[in-house]
């Protein structure tokens, strides 16, 4: 299984500058102002990476984040500009800001989590009182949170903090929220089109080097979006029952079951071949459910090699 997957790269392409390696996806710079980013099959809950990668999961998270920027990209221009291969995207370098812009339409995951608690206000916005899990917001909510480095756990923060520390301007911070509400609205349009509904997403923006702000990294995948199954959707909230959902939240689930929420000193479960190749075809499913597309499976013999193929390939075009 081991060489069916690609957990971590070791590229020197030419031009190459540095390399930074967030929890899922590694990102090369090249000379021009050129990024290689690369979706590894890595998987990460609760803000770490488990041991074993999961088969076709960076294509996928890769090709649905493309689908998504090129069907959004006549509202919020984004970084794009090739994907010379499954798992790459190759896209001007940018200065990422360091919020990313969570919007929720839904009272689900880490909101419910708090409103169960008794808070009734996430991230400076209140939410109003007798909401049930699930229920939809009666507006969207933007609730940021800090980009955290790796290892780190991201925070919550509001509007009013990040422009108080200076994280953002609050002129950018004002487009970053235009942008994110835009994004949104289209998400949810694509997603009732497959007869889902966007529950919540995060987005993350950068600047560009003349400093235009763009769209970044992935956008209405499963690992950065919640979705729920439209059909029963309302007579599943009026039986107080569970909304079926396509998101990684499964995974979560199964590591609370097993006793692993990223706290310390918890073991992360064993995860057996059956298991890993469930995920895939999990992941497979919120693909095609979420593109309407069948999912066309890459070469995996050799990941590594494929890749560098294809890049260097694009490369040799462009110079």
């Amino acid at each position: 299984m081991s060489n069916s997957t690609i957990t971590a790269t070791h590229y020197n392409f030419p031009g190459q500058k540095n390399v930074y390696k967030g929890k899922v996806r590694e990102v090369y710079t090249l000379e021009n102002d050129l990024l290689v980013m690369i979706a590894t099959d890595r998987l990460s809950a609760f803000d770490v990476v488990m041991p074993k990668g999961i088969p076709y999961k960076g294509q996928i998270l890769n090709q649905i984040a493309t689908k998504m920027m090129k069907a959004t990209e006549d509202i919020v221009p984004n970084w794009l500009i090739a994907t010379p291969d499954p798992n790459v995207a190759v896209g001007h370098r940018c200065t990422p800001f360091k919020v990313e812009m969570v919007i929720r339409g839904y009272l689900s995951g880490h909101a419910a989590r708090e409103y169960h608690a008794g808070k009734r206000l996430l991230c400076g916005v209140s939410m109003p009182e007798g909401l049930k899990e699930n229920d939809k917001f009666p507006e969207p909510i933007i609730t940021p949170s800090t980009k955290a480095d790796n290892g780190e756990h991201d925070e919550d923060i509001s509007r009013e903090d990040i422009l108080r520390k200076g994280i953002v301007s609050e002129e950018d911070y004002t487009q970053l929220e235009a942008y994110t509400r835009a994004l949104f609205q289209r998400g949810t349009e694509i997603a009732a089109k497959q007869g889902l509904i966007l529950v919540d997403t995060k987005y993350e923006f950068g600047k560009t080097a003349d400093g235009k702000i763009v769209l970044i990294d992935e956008i209405h995948t499963p690992d950065s979006s919640r979705y729920f199954y439209a059909n029963g959707y309302q007579e599943r909230q009026d039986k107080e029952e569970k909304q079926k959902q396509l998101s990684k939240e499964f995974v979560r689930q199964w590591l609370i079951e097993n006793g692993f929420q990223g706290k310390e000193g918890q073991q992360i479960p064993e995860m057996t071949d059956t298991y890993i190749n469930s995920v895939s075809e999990r992941y497979i499913e919120l693909y095609e459910q979420i593109t309407g597309e069948t999912f066309q499976r890459a070469d995996i013999s050799n990941i590594e090699a494929r890749i560098e193929k294809n890049v260097l390939g694009y490369l040799n075009t462009t110079s």
